[in-house]
C-alpha cells in the first residue's frame, strides 16, 4: 500500500469518527431539548436534573443513569409506559400515548445517559 492510500484511508476514517460524533452531540441536545420542553417531555415538573430551574421532588433525580439503567432498553420501555412495572404511577406513558414519537424517545434517552 502506497503512503498516499494510507493517509487517505486514515482521514477518511477520522471524517467519518467527526461525523458521528457531530451526530451524536446533536442526538444529546435534541434530547435535552424534550427534557425540557413543557409541551413534550417535561421531566423537569417531578425530576431534579442536570441545570434545570426550580424542578419538581416527587420523582427521583435522574442522575447517574447508565449506572442505574445498564440496560437502555429498560430505561426505554420506562418512559414508553411506566404502568407496565407500577400501575399507579404518575409518571405519563410518553410513548404508549405518542406524546414523543420513537426519534424523539431515542433522543431523550441518548441525553440521559449523559447525567
Amino acid at each position: 500500500m502506497t503512503p498516499s492510500i494510507t493517509l487517505l484511508k486514515k482521514l477518511s476514517l477520522l471524517l467519518v469518527l467527526i461525523f458521528l460524533t457531530n451526530i451524536a452531540i446533536a442526538d444529546t441536545a435534541d434530547g435535552k431539548k424534550i427534557a425540557f420542553d413543557r409541551t413534550k417531555g417535561n421531566c423537569l415538573a417531578c425530576h431534579a436534573m442536570d441545570d434545570g430551574d426550580m424542578p419538581g421532588n416527587i420523582a427521583p433525580p435522574l442522575l447517574a443513569m447508565k449506572a442505574r439503567f445498564p440496560d437502555r432498553a429498560v430505561l426505554k420501555a420506562q418512559i414508553w409506559d411506566a404502568t407496565v412495572k407500577n400501575p399507579i404511577s404518575m409518571m405519563p406513558p410518553f410513548g404508549k400515548h405518542q406524546i414523543l414519537t420513537e426519534v424523539e424517545l431515542e433522543n431523550l434517552l441518548d441525553y440521559l445517559y449523559t447525567l
